[in-house]
Formats: structure tokens, sequence, C-alpha cells
């Protein structure tokens, strides 16, 4: 595998930084912009997914702009809207200017956590394509790690911490930006395009050369140009079908409770009973054990495959979301919710957050994928923002805090259902060119 491949998987990757560290941010920094704004319960679901109704918005439209425009140079584009988003949400002096802000942040996640994560795989040899796209959660859970241990390290330095917390986030946005302009485009949109020079020379600096051949007549044969012009082979055999999936996918993705952790696990400490100091001290060994079992997962997911971490994730995720509710419920407020939320995060790192985006970039067609994708990550962030705006509501409705309970008992169910599901719809990808996945799909589907 040629050194090139490794500089632009880091490049796209710094995206998945980016979105990590944006969604992971506003946690520390919510009881204090709650007190400075002086926040309800709704108020504050409203504060936390306006972000993630940009997010919906960016994944929806993304898909077609990348098809029209480039992966490489919409992420450009993305990567402006997180530095202006990084410096305004930290200088708004009203919830109005900061929800705008919040807001085209969103957007920019939304469209990083569809482009970055598909411009890895179109450009990845199939033997290492799973390793190489994970390098995208990795990047996630890190930007994650990040922003909580900035929260911590700016906690104390006075009643503007929040706004410090926000714009810290335009170092890494400048970085993304600029390296962007040093990398080459996708040799599957470039040969969708007719640039058939360059889709070889990208080829070539990343392939071993005995493979150049055959890549590229294999990505050329499975692109239909017609087919990728209409939007209504979305709706068509074996198409649709595989649109359905990535739908339900998306959405199990966020039942399981996942980004209720990332951005209100400092309240749920703090309902049980820890100082805030404590509750964000919580938080950064939540992010080490979300670094160490995606690190875990990259090890595992081109070794003993996709399907198989997720079947295991889910049973995992399950168990200790429910142990999680019965303690909740039965009033148990110390570290054993702690080890609880750990335990579902590993098992939800090494599953379920690592095989998310490769499995998304991996089983839609050459034809559909920039599209495909859009769809299955506009599931993903449209139950995120449902869910996330819901959950101070109604944890907020019981007393005593026993919303909570309920809720992660609700996950639990969900997750367990999961399993079901993988195991009946999905395919095994590893270690399989994407055109190779194709031809194992449209067979499956005629059978």
């Amino acid at each position: 595998m040629k050194k090139r491949i490794f500089f632009y998987t880091f490049v796209a990757a710094l995206g998945g930084l980016l979105f990590g560290y944006d969604t992971a941010v506003i946690n520390g920094a919510l009881p204090f912009f709650t007190d400075y704004f002086q926040l309800t319960n709704s108020m504050q679901g409203w504060a936390v997914s306006s972000a993630l109704i940009g997010c919906i918005v960016g994944a929806f439209f993304i898909g077609r702009l990348g098809d029209k425009y480039g992966r490489r140079s919409m992420l450009r584009v993305m990567a402006l809207f997180f530095l202006i988003s990084a410096i305004g949400s930290g200088l708004a002096d009203s919830l109005t200017i900061f929800v705008v802000y919040r807001f085209l942040g969103g957007m920019a996640i939304g469209g990083a956590s569809v482009l970055s994560p598909m411009y890895i795989t179109e450009i990845a040899p199939p033997k290492y394509r799973g390793r190489l796209t994970i390098t995208f959660q990795l990047s996630i859970v890190l930007g994650i790690l990040v922003a909580f241990y900035a929260d911590y390290l700016l906690l104390d330095i006075g009643e503007n911490n929040w706004r410090w917390m926000f714009a810290s986030e335009a170092i890494p946005a400048f970085l993304f930006f600029g390296l962007l302009f040093f990398v080459g485009r996708s040799p599957r949109w470039l040969i969708a395009k007719g640039k058939l020079a360059e889709a070889r020379e990208v080829i070539i600096s990343v392939n071993n050369v005995a493979d150049v051949e055959s890549t590229f007549t294999e990505i050329k044969e499975s692109i239909n140009t017609d087919e990728v012009e209409s939007g209504k082979i979305l709706l068509q055999k074996p198409y649709f079908k595989l649109v359905i999936i990535g739908i339900l996918i998306g959405m199990f993705n966020q039942f399981t409770g996942i980004n209720i952790v990332m951005y209100y696990a400092t309240d749920i400490f703090r309902t049980a009973g820890f100082s805030t100091e404590s509750a964000i001290g919580q938080t950064v060994l939540i992010g080490i054990t979300n670094l160490v079992f995606t690190l875990i997962a990259m090890q595992l997911i081109d070794k003993i495959g996709r399907k198989i971490l997720l079947l295991i994730g889910s049973i995992g995720m399950a168990l200790f979301l429910g142990i999680f509710s019965f303690f909740f419920l039965t009033g148990t407020m110390n570290f054993v919710l702690v080890i609880c939320l750990i335990g579902f995060v590993a098992f939800f790192a090494a599953s379920q957050g690592a095989v998310i985006w490769v499995l998304f970039s991996e089983m839609f067609p050459n034809n559909i994928r920039s599209r495909g994708v859009a769809i299955g990550t506009f599931s993903h962030w449209f139950f995120n923002g449902l869910t996330s705006f819901l959950f101070p509501i109604v944890a907020g409705a019981f007393t005593n805090g026993m919303g909570t309970g309920y809720i992660f008992a609700f996950y639990a169910l969900a997750t367990l259902t999961s399993y079901f599901f993988y195991k009946k719809y999905l395919i095994e990808t590893k270690g399989k060119s994407l055109e190779q996945i194709e031809k194992e799909l449209f067979k499956n589907e005629t059978k």
C-alpha cells in the first residue's frame, strides 16, 4: 500500500475529527451557556438539537452536490462552515445567533459525515478499505475526546469559558481546509464525469502497479452515467431495498442512545449525584474508552468482518443499557452507572461506531453511492436530532430524574431488536472490491 493513500485518508478523516469535536464540545459547555441564556428544558433541547437539524439538512443535500461538484470540492466548503460556526458560536450574544451558527456547524457535520468516509472508501484498495475507512470513526472519537478534554481544561477560566470551548474548534477547522488543497479527487467520481486520465493518475498514486488496470476497468464498467444523473433510480429495484436498509441502519444506530451519552452525559451524571467538575471528568473516561475500543475495532474489521462486529456489539450494548436502566430506576446513583456507560460505549465503539460509516460507503453501488450514503446519513441525523431534542423534555417529565431510566430501557430494547435486523439483511463485505459487492447485492436480489 502506497504512502500517499495514508495522507489522503488522514486529510479526509479530519472531517471526522471536526464531526466529533463539534458534537461533543457542547457537553461541557451545556451547564454554562444554559445559565447564561437562562434556558428552560425545551430551550435547552432546542439549543442542542439546532446543530443536529443542520446535520439533517447537510446530509440530505450533500449527495447531489457531491455528485455534481466532487467530494473534495464540497469538503472544502464544509471546512469553511466548520470554521465560521466555531468562531460565531463563541461570539454569540443571544440564543438566536448561537442557534444560527450551531446550525451552520451542523450542516458541516452532516456534509462531512457523508463525504469523508465515502471519499476514503472510493480511493482505498479493497484489502485495506475497512481499516482505512474506519479512520473516519477513529477521528470522530479523537475529536470527542479532545473536545471533552478541552472542556475540562477551560472549565476554570471564568464566566465566558463556554465561549472558548466553542471557539477552540477553529484550529482544526483551519487545518482541514488548508490540507484539502493537497489531495486528489475520487477516481470513481472522475470516471463518472469522463475525466479518465486524471482518474488513472489517482488510481496509480494509491494502488499497487499490478492492480491499476484491473481497478480502472472494473470501475469504468460498473458506472452507467445515465443512471448516475437520474434520481429515479433510487426508487427502482434493487436500489430501493438498499435505501430502506440504509434508513433503518441510521435509525438503529441512534436508538442505541449513543449521542444522548455524548451530549448529555454531564447532566446525566449530575442527576445521579455527581458534582459538575466530577461529571465532566467522567466524560473524559468515556472518551478514552471510545478511543481505545475504536482502535481495537480497526484491528478486527478486516479480519472478522463487519457483520460479526455488529452482532456482537448489539448484544453487549443491550446488556449494559438494560443494567444502566435498572440501576437508575432503582435509585442506585453511584459509580455503577459510570461502569455501565463505559461498558456500553466500549461495545458501541467496537461495533456500530466503527462499522456504520464503512457500511454506508460500501453497501451502495457506484451509480447511487453519493445519494445512497446521503440518505442513510440523513436517517442517522434525523433520529439523532429527534432523540436529542426529546431527551431533556421526556427526562424532565418524571420525578427524581426517573425519565432517564425509562429512556435507556427503550434503547436497550431497540438495540436488541437491531441484532435480528443485521443478522437477516446485511451481507459481509470484507475483502471485496466495491464492484464485487455490487454484483453480490444484485445476485441476491434476483434470487
